[in-house]
């Protein structure tokens, strides 16, 4: 129990310091930004209560709120994506695999995990342009904001879930 804690922990903490720090000031045609904070989410385990997963889902949310002065935006977002998380979770499960694993492409495989990864990282993006829009007006721009960020985020993601599984393996 306290290992599993501290290791989100540490994903937690190393997350918001590279989303605040470097992700929030990278923008896709002026519009999409990557919210890679949705990492914390998609990488809980199969078997995790929902209310542990929809609460770590708020309190990054709110951190990462309170640093980025988005309002409630990203709270609401990745809230969401933790309700969100164990049906797509459930929808790209492997056949072979035990009811308590961790997503990774390790356990789920590279053509189950991008699936997986990019679904939610369009809950999350979908979610919060379209509270930050609040309007249809500027639907293109809104459109382009999801799949942009969407987009640059499952790239970065899945490079670092590659990283993460190299260093394990060497």
């Amino acid at each position: 129990m306290g290992s599993v804690f501290l290791s989100r922990m540490v994903r937690f903490i190393t997350l918001m310091v590279v989303q605040i720090a470097i992700m929030n000031h990278i923008h896709l045609w002026n519009y999409a930004t990557a919210l890679i904070i949705g990492y914390m989410v998609v990488r809980f385990h199969f078997g995790t209560s929902r209310i542990g997963i929809l609460l770590w889902g708020f309190v990054t949310g709110l951190v990462f709120d309170m640093f980025s002065d988005t309002m409630g935006m990203c709270m609401a977002s990745m809230t969401f994506l933790a309700m969100v998380q164990p049906v797509l979770l459930r929808l790209f499960k492997p056949r072979d695999v035990s009811d308590d694993f961790t997503p990774t492409i390790k356990t789920m495989g590279l053509w189950l995990y991008i699936p997986y990864l990019l679904f939610s990282m369009l809950v999350l993006h979908a979610s919060f342009y379209m509270l930050e829009a609040f309007s249809l007006a500027n639907w293109q721009l809104t459109l382009l904001a999801i799949g942009g960020g969407s987009l640059m985020s499952t790239v970065i993601l899945l490079f670092v879930e590659i990283m993460i599984n190299n260093s394990k393996r060497g």
